[in-house]
């Protein structure tokens, strides 16, 4: 491991992945990589989770695909040094901030979206000049052995290398020195990466989770409650079956519409997936058997059981929980105090649904909020008062594939963010470069101290540019020598 972290430092020194048309080259690898594998993909995603090839492409290849050809095409305005203005005072000069690479950084992807989450950020870091490290998740063991033997038939193996392993692997990347580290997972693990990256004053960026809510406004049009309980059907048990940071955690509704929604739930399911409980399709499955146990152990609580109004089914031998909702479950219980990542949507009845903002502020920041609404009024109040790494009215997930929004969490959510040019940013340094010629001096700036020199820089200061000019003709008064000038 040690020899192959070596190999990048050199690589990274050398400079050769600082060039536009290698990031290009490895961005063009990574298109072909997955035109090649395609079916192969489908593969070991079905072998790992579960997921339907329709699935698989709309969240795993075409969000890969999407994210590499708009990279591809934008690499070289990103790459350029923006211009910055400077005070007039120091003219004449020009200043500028240059994005550099910031060496050999490490990726640790998630096992729910493993090839997305995977390559995805790996593409942010080559766009940006780095070398790489990826450590696919083991997690999702047949996702890992692909990643781990095609990228390097594909990318440049002196630049880009996939370290496959479980937790002792983990560990020991983690006490090695990077430039950069970038991580997907649990709020948990996240905590031991930064402890770690701490160590060394490494920068970090933390993509988590927590529990993302909807909030279902007052809708007075039958088909507009349609599409509301379709796309939260979608935004729940349509990615993953609910093992997504960005899923449905839970929804708020007020008390008088919960039994409306809960009819339009239950039919949206049946439709997508069936009506045979045993027999459902296009859901994907619980990742292991640790996190079937977990998930089904949040419904064993007496008091979640009795809230269940649809569905409960489990079958550890094919690792499947059927969509389950509940009506008001304890909010003490954990079901409301973790993230569920699992096939569990739990409704909450208000008695009005202004009081939403409240509930969501005593908990911590989600990582997404979603707010079906027509009310203009309430929108704004949404986003004065409450905080969270993104919101999307009307609509759920398709902020995720929108390259011109940054995606990322707040405070226990995660920090940091990426997707589109937000990628090539978290990526980079941004490096302050100034020039200026030898003429003219402004000797003010320098001792021997005086109440002239003082003023002077008060001046400057506040961009009094007639003052100064005053100053020098002699036309505006100052103390000599003593601190009391305006």
């Amino acid at each position: 491991m040690e020899e192959s972290i070596a190999e990048l430092r050199e690589t990274f020194k050398s400079g050769g992945t600082r060039g536009v048309e290698w990031r290009k080259t490895q961005l063009k690898a990574i298109l072909q990589l997955l035109h090649d594998h395609e079916q192969t993909i489908y593969k070991v995603l079905n072998e790992d989770l579960g997921k339907h090839p329709t699935e698989v492409y709309r969240d795993e290849i075409g969000v890969v695909e999407k994210s590499a050809r708009y990279a591809l095409s934008s690499v070289d305005k990103w790459m350029l040094p923006q211009k910055a203005h400077l005070p007039l005072v120091l003219f004449p000069a020009r200043a500028e901030v240059q994005p550099e690479p910031f060496g050999v950084v490490l990726i640790f992807s998630s096992w729910n979206f493993p090839i997305a989450l995977s390559l995805d950020p790996v593409i942010g870091a080559i766009s940006a000049g780095n070398t790489v490290v990826l450590k696919p998740s083991d997690l999702a063991p047949a996702c890992a052995k692909f990643l781990s033997s095609t990228i390097p038939q594909y990318l440049d193996n002196k630049a880009i290398k996939v370290i496959d392993g479980g937790v002792d692997v983990c560990e020991r990347l983690l006490n090695l020195k990077w430039d950069k580290i970038f991580f997907t997972g649990s709020p948990r693990v996240g905590c031991i990466v930064m402890t770690a990256a701490a160590r060394h004053l490494t920068p970090v960026t933390l993509e988590l989770g927590g529990k993302c809510p909807v909030i279902l406004d007052r809708l007075s049009s039958p088909s507009d409650i349609k599409v509301a309980a379709k796309r939260i059907v979608g935004g729940k048990w349509g990615a993953c079956s609910g093992q997504a940071c960005i899923a449905v955690d839970y929804v708020l509704v007020e008390e008088k519409f919960a039994s409306t929604l809960i009819d339009f739930l239950k039919k949206t399911i049946g439709k997508f997936y069936g009506e045979n409980p045993k027999n459902l399709k296009n859901i994907s499955r619980i990742v292991n058997k640790y996190h079937f146990e977990r998930v089904l152990n949040l419904l064993k609580d007496p008091n979640v059981a009795a809230s269940v109004v649809h569905g409960g089914l489990a079958d550890e031998e094919r690792l499947f929980i059927e969509p389950t909702i509940l009506l008001d479950p304890p909010l003490d219980s954990e079901v409301m105090t973790e993230e569920i990542f699992g096939p569990i949507l739990p409704i909450i009845t208000l008695k009005k649904i202004e009081d939403s903002i409240q509930f969501i502020n005593s908990r911590p920041n989600p990582l997404a909020m979603y707010v079906f609404t027509k009310d203009e009024a309430f929108k704004k109040k949404i986003l004065s008062e409450t905080s969270s790494g993104s919101v999307t009215f009307n609509d759920i997930l398709i902020h995720f594939i929108c390259d011109s929004l940054p995606f990322g969490g707040v405070g226990q959510s995660g920090f940091g963010r990426y997707h589109g040019k937000y990628s090539f940013d978290t990526f980079s340094h941004e490096k302050a470069v100034l020039q200026r010629s030898f003429f003219p001096e402004l000797e003010p700036r320098y001792p021997p101290w005086n109440g002239f020199k003082l003023l002077f820089i008060k001046l400057l200061y506040r961009f009094d540019y007639f003052g100064v000019l005053l100053l020098m003709l002699g036309l505006k008064r100052h103390p000599q020598d003593d601190h009391k000038a305006d």
